[in-house]
């Protein structure tokens, strides 16, 4: 698509156009003769109100995500893609996780919730979907990267779980639909749920659990893999062990978290600046500790449409986006920067108040 100059003229390529920009046979093949069949299934699942296809072109897909070493080339959305933009930190874990480490997935995940984060993971038993249901529990929102395609939920048993987070949340897959549950997938789909989040949080792994291929993805895409310590006679511990060892944060509050995430929400608050058009001068083009004192709030029209929104009392994001009349992914991007510099306070569910100064 780079070479070729996007998605229309790469359909339109010749064999030799396609040969030249480095695709191997079975690709240019693909590229040539399209299952017309497919592309029939695809289109009527798009003719959904929820379902949405984010190609790489697409002014939506998520910049975190842009930027990671291979990334997607497009992403099947099922909800709000808007939630792509959120914060995002992935909550990870065993399939098989202890009692304590089901206590700590869902405490965790509601904190995060609570602190204006949007909970991702692979929607698989155990941590991962303990800490989806946290996250909706909790009045918040949550991401669930799959390695099927959006019709085959995987497993059986998540399938309510899937229906709620169509609800509230948002569902999203690089595979075709009528892809299966392979083997192969899921790896793929790991470096997805790091790529889209700030950092990985780690609740129980063994020795040789998939959850470690997400963590060393997590980390070759420069974000911040944090790990909860456990008993050393706990064989769901040992994994986390091994990453404290290898790198990644030891942490025993959300707190911890939110701290070593603030340069990378910052970064994040910069993409979504440039995608609704604040203008050239960025505050959050300077360093985190330097920023000029709120000179958009001063200034920018949409950013005093927003405060006069605010009050002392919590109010609900959704009631912020109605009464301010601005877009969801503008309204997410504006207490993001106002969060940072201690502005605004997030409150249980999602809800934002202006800060009482101490």
């Amino acid at each position: 698509m780079e070479q070729l100059g996007g998605s229309d003229q790469l359909a339109a390529a010749s064999r030799g156009d396609l040969k030249h920009a480095g695709l191997h046979e079975e690709a240019i093949h693909a590229v040539l003769h399209p299952d017309l069949a497919q592309l029939e299934k695809d289109l009527k699942w798009l003719s959904e109100p929820t379902h949405d296809l984010l190609t790489w072109e697409n002014e939506q897909f998520p910049a975190l995500l842009r930027n990671i070493p291979s990334p997607p080339a497009a992403l099947f959305v099922d909800g709000d893609p808007d939630i792509l933009w959120h914060p995002q930190v992935a909550v990870i874990g065993s399939r098989n996780p202890t009692a304590g480490g089901k206590d700590n997935a869902r405490d965790f995940s509601g904190e995060l919730t609570r602190r204006g984060m949007t909970v991702t993971s692979g929607l698989a038993a155990g941590i991962d979907s303990i800490s989806h249901a946290a996250a909706l529990d909790t009045g918040g929102t949550t991401v669930a990267v799959m390695g099927t395609g959006l019709d085959r939920i995987y497993p059986a048993s998540s399938r309510n779980l899937a229906e709620r987070i169509r609800a509230k949340g948002v569902l999203v897959s690089e595979f075709a639909l009528g892809t299966g549950a392979k083997r192969s997938n899921f790896p793929a789909r790991n470096r997805i749920i790091s790529g889209l989040s700030l950092g990985v949080l780690v609740i129980e792994a063994g020795l040789r659990s998939g959850t470690l291929i997400t963590a060393r993805l997590a980390g070759n895409q420069g974000r911040d893999v944090f790990a909860l310590p456990g008993s050393i006679h706990n064989p769901m511990a040992k994994g986390c062990h091994r990453l404290i060892r290898d790198g990644a944060r030891l942490i025993e509050s959300v707190e911890e978290i939110m701290q070593e995430l603030a340069p990378m929400a910052g970064q994040l608050a910069a993409e979504l600046q440039k995608q609704i058009d604040f203008g050239e001068e960025s505050p959050m083009s300077l360093p985190l500790e330097n920023k000029p004192e709120d000179p958009q709030v001063e200034q920018d029209p949409d950013y005093q449409v927003l405060w006069s929104c605010l009050g002392f009392d919590p109010k609900p994001i959704d009631t912020i986006i109605e009464q301010s009349g601005l877009t969801a992914r503008a309204v997410s991007a504006m207490l993001l920067l106002l969060e940072l510099r201690g502005k605004v306070e997030v409150h249980s569910g999602g809800a934002y108040s202006r800060k009482t100064r101490g």
